[in-house]
């Protein structure tokens, strides 16, 4: 890869197994701690997103598969979301921000990632609630927005709102996060692609690097996994990229 050194390409390739595997062990696809990653490294924007919505179309498909093997799958709690966030997350893949405001509002967005790592966001479960159809409705399409227009998938926002609301255990919503991810980062990319730009050799580059990390984090994950010094480290990472984003 041109855009890297062969020393920061080694220290890139570790650090990105153990985002895909940390992710990947929640249901998560990802493209949070990609993009954070890719600003500390420099990678210019128009990279950036379409490489975080290939990467999460791989780590975020494996993590739903272990998943579903486990049977945390919820397909009636899914669909109410899906059906308004793959339209809108189409429609997001057509937008291209301005370079400042996009990375303004990413920076804003792994903000909120970062203190999810460090465990503020990390609602505990609650007796099950009944979904109410018309606010999921209304979220799904809300996330679905902003996921095309980043070129995130979401997940990193579903998730608490599931378990805050009581709608979901953290493995159901875990699952569907995974899938939710998925569906949203297809849309996102088909938008992108459609919107008459092409997705640089350089994001394929980082798909078998990505899938390693995802493997690992699905099968761990899946089971029992948790690491909290880990995510501390990635936490912080992450916070010192939305401040460069941010405040350049």
């Amino acid at each position: 890869m041109t855009l890297l050194s062969p020393e920061n390409l080694l220290l890139f390739s570790f650090a990105l197994i153990v985002i895909a595997f940390l992710y990947s062990s929640v249901g998560h696809g990802g493209a949070s701690g990609y993009l954070a990653l890719m600003t500390i490294f420099a990678f210019p924007v128009a990279i950036m997103k379409p490489s975080a919505l290939l990467l999460n179309l791989f780590v975020a498909s494996i993590s739903f598969f272990f998943y579903y093997r486990k049977n945390y799958f919820r397909s009636k709690l899914f669909y109410p979301f899906a059906i308004t966030s793959i339209p809108a997350a189409f429609i997001g893949g057509f937008v291209t921000l301005d370079n400042t405001i996009y990375k303004v509002v990413l920076g804003l967005v792994l903000v909120f990632a970062a203190l999810r790592l460090f465990g503020i966001f990390n609602f505990k479960e609650k007796e099950a609630v009944k979904i109410n159809l018309p606010f999921a409705l209304a979220i799904g399409f809300a996330i679905g927005l902003l996921s095309g227009m980043l070129g995130i998938g979401g997940g990193i926002i579903l998730s608490p709102i599931l378990l805050f609301l009581g709608w979901a255990s953290v493995k159901e919503s875990a699952a569907i996060s995974s899938l939710f991810i998925f569906v949203n980062s297809f849309a996102g990319m088909l938008g992108f692609l459609m919107g008459g730009k092409t997705i640089p050799m350089e994001s394929f580059y980082l798909v078998p690097i990505a899938v390693v990390g995802g493997v690992l984090g699905g099968f761990y994950g899946s089971g029992y996994f948790s690491n909290k010094t880990l995510k501390v480290v990635l936490g912080t990472v992450i916070l010192m990229a939305s401040v460069k984003l941010i405040f350049p």
